[in-house]
């Protein structure tokens, strides 16, 4: 780990970032049950979205669940990525700059790979 201050002995930020995993995971299954249960009760009825007036609400929950899930497995991938950064000594350095990420944004976001200030300038 690198000793940017304010980041945390290696010890703490790997349990944070341990529980962060854990909690993004237990998001993972339970996205997973919810969209299985949306498929399920789809399959259960013959649904045409086009012209039941509930298959675009039951279309659009399972793209949003979708959506959530593809987005719960993102987080869990950057918290890996956290992990190995600081395994290999780079967690806490802003990737584009170099300079420290300051520990109150690392607090919020422990998986975070850039400072405030190129954060800000990144495209979105």
């Amino acid at each position: 780990m690198n000793d940017s201050p304010g980041s945390g002995d290696h010890a703490s930020v790997r349990r944070r970032l341990e529980a962060e995993r854990l909690d993004t995971d237990a998001r993972i299954s339970a996205l997973h049950r919810d969209f299985d249960a949306i498929v399920e009760a789809n399959a259960l009825v013959a649904v045409d979205d086009e012209h039941d007036p509930e298959g675009a609400s039951t279309a659009f929950e399972r793209a949003h669940v979708a959506s959530l899930l593809d987005r719960a497995r993102d987080h869990l991938d950057e918290v890996d990525r956290a992990l190995d950064r600081l395994e290999q000594g780079g967690y806490g350095r802003c990737e584009s700059c170099g300079e420290p990420i300051p520990p109150e944004r690392l607090e919020v976001r422990p998986a975070a790979t850039t400072c405030v200030r190129c954060a800000a300038r990144a495209p979105r």
